[in-house]
């Protein structure tokens, strides 16, 4: 285990950077450099919203990082001899200050993962499926709603028409009230977008 300290050792002092077995170096990038702390002082103009892509962005190259250092332990593994020890000790260094790294940065991210993405990637399938699942139940349950407010329509349609032909005076006052308060209604949108300066309020899509 002399190895597996001496690399530990020359990571720490290099900042993170270890050397793989390969001659590939990986970098760890946990703490701010002094530019780094500047620049983000200096750059007030970031939303909270960006923040949260930057610090989702770190998270998704961790663990990109973290599967190539999968990938080279595997095939470190697989051919495995005497002369592969020293490789093999600085790949799992490697894959512990990923994993680190990966931890730090994912405490920086809210998101919510719904139970149902994991576990299907646990029984080895697409997530994509999950969204495919939800989209599909919320098309079924537009079609339950919009039948049920075209059955209401109709009902009401048909109200109105047996209410017109017991009392049409009253019907007909009925339509006109609907009419007015319709014709209010608009004007007071009309009005809502409105600038102050008699300039239409122009809504932007999108």
């Amino acid at each position: 285990m002399d190895s597996a300290q001496t690399t530990a050792s020359a990571a720490a002092a290099t900042g993170g950077v270890a050397a793989g077995g390969n001659g590939m170096m990986i970098t760890q990038s946990n703490d701010a450099s002094p530019v780094d702390s500047s620049a983000t002082i200096a750059g007030t103009a970031s939303t909270p919203t960006d923040d949260q892509k930057q610090n989702l962005t770190q998270v998704i190259n961790s663990i990109q990082k973290t599967l190539g250092v999968l990938h080279q332990l595997y095939l470190t593994v697989s051919s495995y001899n005497v002369a592969a020890q020293l490789p093999l000790l600085q790949r799992l260094n490697n894959l512990v200050l990923e994993l680190d790294n990966m931890t730090r940065l994912a405490e920086k991210c809210n998101i919510q993962v719904p139970m149902e993405v994991l576990n299907l990637i646990d029984d080895g399938k697409n997530p994509d499926e999950f969204t495919r699942d939800v989209l599909n139940s919320c098309i079924a349950k537009n079609q339950i709603t919009k039948g049920k407010t075209d059955a209401f329509k109709g009902m009401r349609r048909h109200l109105l028409e047996e209410l017109e032909q017991a009392f049409p005076d009253e019907v007909e006052i009925y339509r006109e009230i609907r009419a007015a308060s319709a014709a209010e209604a608009k004007r007071a949108a009309q009005a809502q977008s409105m600038l102050p300066n008699g300039d239409v309020k122009v809504k932007t899509e999108n």
